[in-house]
């Protein structure tokens, strides 16, 4: 069979396009709520990762997000100006940067705790197909990491 490169490369032929509107509409529901805490989603994901583990190097955080070191450490420096993180080198390679967070920055996720429940109640999808969703998305992840 010949390949179609006409069939290929209609937009509804893409795995690209569902993922990034599905993703992007996702975000989205997240701002309204975020937005209440002077938050943005990268930061608000940041404060996720040091909520469960606080005291952990940038590059730690990269990994868990899947960012890059020159999109997270811009952020960092504004959420230590706003009072929520603190950076320091590490003393046994001052290559590393440690982020800690501050009283105030725990303290957020007293005022954070509903956005997970609140962002939820917005997407009409059934817990079971919730789940294999999530499952399916973390598969893609993996598999891409490893190639």
């Amino acid at each position: 069979m010949e390949y179609d490169y006409k069939e290929a490369m209609k937009l509804s032929n893409q795995l690209c396009f569902p993922l990034y509107a599905a993703a992007r509409n996702i975000t989205c529901l997240y701002t309204p709520y975020l937005k209440e805490l002077g938050l943005t989603y990268t930061q608000y994901i940041v404060f996720l990762v040091l909520w469960e583990k606080d005291g952990i190097t940038v590059g730690e955080i990269c990994e868990k997000l899947m960012l890059d070191n020159g999109t997270l450490s811009p952020l960092l420096k504004k959420m230590e100006n706003a009072g929520y993180v603190t950076r320091k080198r590490s003393s046994k390679d001052d290559r590393v940067v440690l982020i800690s967070l501050t009283e105030e920055g725990r303290a957020l996720q007293e005022k954070a705790k509903d956005v997970p429940l609140k962002v939820s109640g917005c997407i009409d999808l059934e817990p079971e197909k919730a789940k294999q969703l999530y499952s399916l998305l973390y598969e893609l992840l993996e598999k891409q990491k490893n190639t």
